[in-house]
């Protein structure tokens, strides 16, 4: 189980560094990709049918948002995602009672989380500088959880959410923001970048980080699942393997275009 999560993790390392480097269509149409198997595998978990009315509006949703933030004006975003909004609330009342409003909620829901998430990491590299900071998404998110997990087996005594994630320490998340932070540094020393801003936003990145990964382990627990697919051998699914990538996307799109535009 190991070799194979190591093999994987490898491949996926080597994957995101091409399609990042690459940017432009290939890693939009990767964000694309990752977002539809994403909403599909929530989908899934929270019992939403892709044959039924809400499920087909979720998936649309999710495959037409990146050919409004590829091509439209972006003062556009906020009025398609209002329009997605509306959809959903028009399959609510002209199918009425067929869904509870719990359903409709998650389909949006579905949409936004994996979907809109996913595609600020597009969003980042396209930005001023963006083929730079977009790395920090991946030091906070991915540098973050590995520093978590060695501080936390070495020094770990104190659960962080002993209900939630038995397995993760106070020590633990702490030495993932520490090490976040270091990773940011080292990283804005290499490239010849002010040092302070990288350490800021890797801080915050990596407490982000933190949450999104124990979101998606609450929705795995409330829903009495273990893993969300088995797209990545080792890792699970999508949704498995980009937890916390998903709430550091938007957390450095946001301090990157604040601190270093």
């Amino acid at each position: 189980m190991f070799k194979t999560r190591l093999i994987s993790g490898a491949a996926l390392l080597v994957l995101a560094f091409l399609t990042i480097r690459a940017g432009g269509y290939v890693l939009l149409g990767t964000m694309l990709f990752l977002s539809v198997v994403g909403v599909f595998e929530l989908y899934r978990a929270l019992g939403i049918s892709l044959r039924e009315p809400v499920g087909i509006a979720g998936i649309t949703s999710a495959a037409l948002w990146y050919a409004v933030i590829a091509a439209a004006p972006e003062t556009y975003r906020i009025i398609y995602l209002c329009g997605v909004m509306l959809v959903f609330m028009t399959i609510y009342v002209v199918t009425f009672p067929r869904y509870h409003s719990a359903q409709v909620i998650e389909g949006y829901f579905g949409v936004i989380y994996p979907a809109v998430l996913f595609s600020c990491i597009y969003l980042t590299r396209i930005a001023e500088g963006g083929a730079l900071s977009v790395w920090l998404i991946f030091l906070a998110a991915w540098g973050s959880d590995t520093c978590a997990y060695c501080v936390g087996k070495l020094i770990g005594k104190h659960k962080m959410t002993p209900r939630l994630s038995p397995k993760k320490s106070v020590e633990g998340a702490v030495g993932g923001v520490i090490g976040a932070s270091l990773l940011g540094a080292a990283f804005a020393a290499a490239a010849g970048q002010p040092i302070v801003p990288y350490v800021v936003i890797c801080f915050f990145g990596a407490i982000l980080s933190m949450i999104g990964d124990l979101a998606a382990s609450a929705i795995k627990r409330d829903r009495g699942i273990k893993d969300y697919g088995t797209l990545i051998p080792g890792h699970g699914g999508v949704m498995d393997r980009f937890d916390s990538v998903l709430f550091t996307a938007p957390v450095i799109l946001f301090l990157t275009k604040l601190l270093l535009s």
